[in-house]
């Protein structure tokens, strides 16, 4: 415990004892304080300074401590001061007051409290770093809510001193002004109860309710001279527009059907978007076959004749293709249509905020989802356009391998990609001007991948920044600046991995008004709605997180928010965001690693359990990789997990789970699990935390014990 908590409990104690020995509480009662008001005002008469600096230090006092009688302290204001200069002492000296309780609440009970519920209270912190004002404002207001447990609460919550100060001396004013204007009247009064009357209790209830009436009113004004320069159909032709069927996309119109709404899907090229069509499903169907080839020429590890492996990359994209072909109809116009959803194959642009024309053909909605995905970002690098590169949209059409393929960027993408052409036989060049591979991870898993990238044949170069691409008679050349000057690097066919963006284009949203950010995705609030009410985005056109299972996510809370946000909105969550780069070995995490934690000011300990001690593991012949996880100090509280290895994506379920529902990992080593599986490892991981804070005291009686038991 600090200097400075010691500090305060103490002087709280003696605080404390000093009323209860000196019976303070017995001159702050009602009766005696009718039966001394004559005596009190003449002290008043004859020290009128030293009378209002006292009162004003012991109200102070009073509240600071959360000790009974600061409504009777305000009558006797009124009575000595008379109603204006008791109300100036009294709102200045009870917002201090307020103020000071409220700071040895957060001193010495936030921490503690936040680190208990900090999982349940999540909400309630976001909340309040937002609207926390109103909140305190409204609880201010009404007299019924005792002040005091007010001021310990809100010590416990995100909300900044100054702001508190103020915004108490405001809200306790009428309420204040009451108890005042009663004291200056208190002969008439029979007792502290008839301050306050049922119609003046309403009346702090209405005052209470205005500033969320006046909050609604704002955002309802807002809404309403944002919408004016548009003229709004008097009805509509479907309640819901959603432009783009990709993963977002296609989840809004199912959630619109299924709820019975009418909602019409426009799509400009494929069904299913870049998930189906060139993103999760082709590119896991690449690595698929590129994984099985790599086993192949593993076989002597398992006890195999060594194999010569004949890789027919024509074949091997024709599969990746019938794939697609398979799991096409999941994502087509005819189930959609089976299901409610009007589907339209057109270029759309919004041309008011409810309308969008498709093909020519204007169409009306009260709401409308722009769910447009994202493509592959093409820099602007000299040359690079006079070339046949390939980005993860286009490698899909080539159907003989290059024999020299050059992966600019070393992302997810990058990396996966590169390390499957590598499995299929092509010489692969991985460059990245960042210091690592997959530089979001930790620096050890960056090296883990990094190391198995090499060991596969793959040449790696980070810190290689492009400065220019040319096509020579011998072949084609990228010139690159580097940690040991330039470098030029011989290629037969570039693949372009470094992010992506967002497809914002010939939408209408300039035209509109609305912003993008920062990164060229559309900005959305928390409720994913953009600067015009009734147009939401959601999925990678609108971030944060680029994820076909988030677009999924995002897109329940912008077609809720859209049909029924005049009743109630809900805040997108991001609390737990999980995702995976499906190289060998697979890298896969949720939450913080230890890169995020120090970069963001967040303590924790951190538990490591090798994989290589797996039976299945050594079993399957994939005994390599690591899990890591970061719990609060001192708790199994989770607060992010790393896996490296075999089907780590598979393995982090288990953690997203825990995390979700505030599970920790004494309740994952309590659970059984299968043997042998590699879902043990879970499990073990749990192990070593355990063993690390074993109890070596009482495990040290115990051994006596037993030393006792034998005689």
């Amino acid at each position: 415990m600090s200097i400075k908590k010691i500090a305060v409990i103490s002087v709280i104690a003696l605080a404390i004892a000093a009323w209860f020995y000196f019976d303070l509480g017995s001159y702050l009662q009602f009766d005696t304080l009718q039966q001394r008001v004559g005596e009190l005002r003449a002290w008043y008469g004859e020290n009128p300074a030293l009378a209002g600096l006292l009162y004003f230090a012991l109200y102070v006092g009073v509240t600071a401590l959360s000790v009974p009688g600061a409504a009777i302290m305000t009558l006797a204001g009124g009575a000595l001061f008379g109603f204006w200069y008791a109300l100036l002492l009294v709102s200045f000296a009870s917002s201090i007051g307020a103020t000071l309780a409220f700071l040895v609440s957060r001193l010495l009970l936030r921490d503690w409290v936040q680190d208990k519920f900090g999982r349940q209270l999540r909400a309630v912190n976001s909340g309040f770093e937002k609207d926390g004002a109103f909140y305190l404002f409204s609880l201010r207001l009404v007299p019924i809510f005792p002040f005091f447990v007010i001021n310990l609460l809100m010590g416990l919550l995100p909300i900044r001193p100054w702001r508190y100060y103020w915004v108490s001396q405001l809200g306790m004013l009428p309420a204040t002004a009451a108890y005042v204007n009663a004291g200056t009247r208190l002969g008439e009064l029979e007792s502290a109860s008839g301050i306050i009357s049922p119609a003046l209790l309403l009346s702090f209830v209405l005052l209470a309710i205005f500033p969320l009436l006046a909050k609604w009113l704002l955002g309802y004004i807002q809404a309403r001279r944002v919408l004016a320069p548009y003229r709004r159909p008097a009805r509509f032709d479907t309640n819901v527009i959603v432009i783009g069927a990709g993963s977002a996309g296609l989840v809004a119109s199912l959630i619109a059907a299924t709820v019975k709404a009418k909602v019409t899907l426009v799509e400009r090229h494929k069904m299913g978007g870049d998930c189906l069509n060139t993103g999760c499903v082709p590119s896991k169907a690449l690595i698929r076959s590129a994984r099985i080839a790599e086993y192949a020429r593993r076989g002597p590890e398992y006890g195999l004749e060594p194999m010569s492996v004949q890789v027919n990359f024509r074949q091997v994209m024709e599969r990746v293709q019938a794939v697609v072909k398979t799991i096409e109809p999941h994502d087509s116009v005819e189930r959609f249509t089976s299901l409610g959803v009007d589907c339209l194959q057109g270029n759309a642009r919004i041309v008011s905020p409810w309308e969008v024309e498709v093909n020519g053909r204007t169409l009306s909605a009260r709401n409308i989802i722009i769910a447009s995905g994202a493509r592959p970002r093409v820099p602007d690098i000299p040359g690079l356009a006079a070339l046949d590169y390939l980005t993860s949209d286009t490698v899909w059409e080539i159907r003989a391998a290059p024999a020299r393929l050059l992966v600019v960027g070393a992302g997810p993408i990058g990396c996966e990609l590169a390390q499957a052409f590598a499995g299929l036989g092509t010489r692969v060049t991985l460059v990245t001007h960042a210091a690592r591979v997959l530089p979001r991870e930790d620096p050890e898993v960056s090296a883990a991948l990094a190391a198995t990238l090499t060991a596969r044949g793959l040449t790696l170069h980070t810190g290689y920044e492009p400065l220019e691409f040319r096509r020579e008679p011998d072949g084609q050349r990228a010139v690159f600046n580097t940690p040991d000057g330039q470098r030029e690097l011989a290629f037969d066919r570039v693949l372009v991995a470094v992010g992506r963006h967002a497809n914002v284009e010939d939408m209408g949203l300039e035209a509109l008004g609305i912003p993008l950010t920062a990164g060229g995705t559309v900005a959305v609030d928390d409720h994913l709605r953009t600067r015009i009410p009734t147009i939401f985005a959601c999925g990678d056109v609108a971030g944060p997180y680029q994820f076909t299972h988030m677009a999924s996510h995002q897109a329940w809370y912008a077609t809720v928010n859209a049909l029924f946000g005049r009743f109630r909105k809900f805040k997108v969550d991001y609390s737990i965001v999980p995702w995976a780069t499906f190289t060998d070995p697979e890298v896969a995490r949720v939450g913080l690693n230890e890169h995020d934690a120090r970069a963001r000011g967040i303590p924790y300990e951190v538990t490591r359990y090798d994989i290589d001690d797996l039976d299945r593991a050594i079993a399957d012949g994939e005994a390599h990789g690591f899990i890591k996880v970061l719990t609060v100090p001192g708790k199994d509280r989770i607060l992010g997990a790393t896996i490296v290895g075999y089907h780590a994506a598979e393995l982090l379920a288990e953690f997203v789970l825990a995390m979700k529902h505030g599970i920790g990992l004494g309740k994952i080593l309590a659970t059984i699990h299968v043997y042998p599986t590699l879902g043990e490892s879970n499990r073990f991981l749990a192990s070593e935390w355990r063993k690390a804070r074993k109890p070596e005291r009482v495990l040290g009686w115990v051994e006596r014990y037993h030393r006792w038991c034998r005689g």
